[in-house]
């Protein structure tokens, strides 16, 4: 009886040892899930050409603001256009490099681009942004479609009201798509933000990801 007893409690002890294990794994498992899925959302619409290509991103922290180092932080951790921003930073204007685009049936343009230095065709930001064509007006959607300014210079020339919303500040490990776009030879630490744009109404026009590549000091 004993015996029976013993080898009955040694049985529930290892199948709850086992099941705590399980429970234990699970997590790890929905955490690690949670956070691949955080990290897309933080690289969202970049994350969608990522995969479209078979691509991994790239390693991807979120950042406070306030831990930014200079120039990144006057760079970016405001609420201003970037394309005017990069302008008066780097003395030049700025045009639009298009390297991939999807239309969705929803009016939604999705593209990949960088934006270069007239002067000299420098790449001064990497990224992605998908913009809402159907809050448009048929003539700032043909600039739009047109695919040469950038939408912080169409925004400003055309007179849209609007307004910009970083939702988060990203370091990011820079690999070989973004090495590529931005002439780097080997990968570095580089600095970014997700942002939407709003319109008059509160409506988003645009969902952004901006990617500085490394940059000393005001220009």
């Amino acid at each position: 009886m004993i015996s029976h007893e013993f080898n009955r409690f040694t049985n529930l002890k290892f199948v709850s040892i086992v099941t705590a294990a399980k429970i234990a794994c699970a997590e790890r498992e929905g955490a690690m899930k949670l956070s691949a899925q955080h990290q897309a959302d933080l690289f969202f619409p970049l994350d969608e050409f990522y995969s479209a290509e078979g691509r991994s991103l790239p390693a991807i922290d979120q950042i406070d603001g306030a831990q930014m180092p200079q120039p990144y932080r006057q760079l970016l951790v405001h609420q201003g256009d970037m394309t005017p921003t990069l302008e008066k930073f780097h003395g030049s204007r700025i045009s639009l490099k298009l390297f991939d685009k999807r239309l969705g049936t929803d009016g939604w343009l999705s593209r990949r681009v960088a934006l270069t230095l007239d002067e000299t065709g420098r790449p001064v930001e990497f990224g992605a942004i998908r913009i809402n064509l159907n809050l448009f007006s048929p003539v700032a959607r043909d600039h739009i479609l047109e695919g040469v300014r950038p939408l912080g210079t169409i925004l400003n020339e055309d007179g849209i009201v609007h307004s910009s919303r970083p939702v988060a500040f990203l370091r990011v490990q820079s690999d070989e798509l973004i090495n590529q776009t931005l002439g780097l030879k080997q990968p570095q630490v580089l600095y970014g933000r997700r942002n939407v744009l709003y319109n008059e109404n509160n409506e988003p026009l645009a969902e952004v990801v901006e990617i500085l590549p490394p940059t000393e000091g005001r220009q």
